[in-house]
């Protein structure tokens, strides 16, 4: 089972190509993402979808697509095709990871006709007499994501695989694609394969402080968010090991000393998340050598920083942040604290 992810801007020809492509590769099925966006139109409330501009936007559509073409690769087998525009790379993330966990690869393919012969094209395409403000919501919205759709090209271009469409017609383009796909010249996407949790988990981080009390944080590439260096701990593992070896694989630094434990928070269960038990350690100060050295070895981090807590607040999501407050407390206090939800008690 894989998935051909064929992506681009609004208006590059990604679901004609996809139309042609399953025609020329065997046991091929068309997935269009633009099914769940219809549906969630009519499933939530109104002032929901007010609240995005794009039904990207929405947590419940990005869990979705995960969650429905794993179902028809298990319903169906062979290649999923999916023509779709993902433009924030953490959206990307989210999903490719989502699909990683899952044990189904991906293949990124990149539509990219030069700009003049895409303006042309949006110029060109045909928008339903009956659908309110047609004009607006194809052609425009197409026109409007031309800037974001060159900005992302700074992650797009070492990413997918790129296909020159400028001169190709839809079934040209497929071809390619097919041949590109085949012969592993648009390479499955490397990105870590973490495996969703079937039930509670304890998951154990650990703080690590630059020279002026900055703690570093990760960003992960399979999942939204920034954190901290750690992970799940492994059966008959021990919380503290599991958070140096996490530390090891992530950065590259090898703690000397078993870090001192801040806090133990319980995660409640939220759908689709089981919750379980978290940990921070303090993994103590790096000096200016150990900064240096700072890796981010294979696909698993895009990213790291170090930041006040202050800046902290604008990078984790709530829970997270509302542990690290705490656990920044007991350091400064030399004694751990026991939470529930990212709540002290006792």
């Amino acid at each position: 089972m894989v998935i051909v992810w064929i992506n681009g801007a609004f208006g590059a020809g990604k679901t004609a190509t996809a139309r042609e492509l399953i025609e020329l590769i065997p046991n091929s099925t068309l997935f269009d993402p633009e099914v769940v966006g219809g549906t969630l139109a009519q499933l939530l409330p109104a002032k929901r979808l007010a609240e995005v501009g794009d039904f990207q936007d929405l947590p419940i559509w990005r869990r979705l697509v995960v969650d429905t073409a794993a179902a028809m690769l298990a319903e169906l087998g062979g290649v999923l095709v999916v023509p779709m525009t993902l433009l924030r790379q953490e959206y990307r993330d989210e999903i490719f990871g989502g699909l990683a966990a899952r044990r189904i690869p991906v293949r990124h393919v990149l539509l990219a006709p030069a700009e003049t012969i895409l303006r042309e094209r949006i110029a060109g395409r045909e928008v339903p007499l009956d659908l309110p403000d047609g004009e607006m919501r194809v052609r425009q919205w197409s026109y409007d994501h031309i800037e974001p759709y060159r900005a992302a090209l700074t992650w797009l271009a070492s990413d997918a695989h790129p296909v020159d469409t400028s001169t190709l017609t839809p079934y040209e383009a497929a071809v390619r694609v097919a041949e590109a796909v085949r012969t592993g010249e648009a390479p499955v996407c490397d990105i870590v394969q973490t495996p969703e949790p079937t039930g509670e988990t304890v998951a154990a981080g650990v703080l690590l402080f630059d020279e002026d009390d900055r703690v570093l944080l990760v960003d992960p590439t399979y999942k939204a968010g920034w954190e901290f260096p750690g992970g799940v701990v492994e059966a008959g593992e021990a919380p503290a090991r599991a958070g140096m070896r996490e530390v090891t694989e992530e950065t590259g630094i090898t703690l000397d000393e078993v870090p001192t434990l801040l806090v133990v928070d319980w995660e409640s269960p939220a759908p689709p998340g089981y919750g379980g038990l978290r940990l921070l350690f303090d993994g103590g100060r790096l000096d200016e050598q150990a900064v240096q050295g700072l890796l981010l070895p294979g696909p698993e981090l895009r990213g790291w920083r170090f930041v006040t807590e202050q800046e902290a607040a604008d990078l984790l999501p709530p829970v997270r942040y509302e542990r690290l407050r705490w656990a920044l407390r007991a350091r400064e206090r030399g004694a751990a604290l026991y939470l529930e939800a990212g709540t002290p008690l006792g």
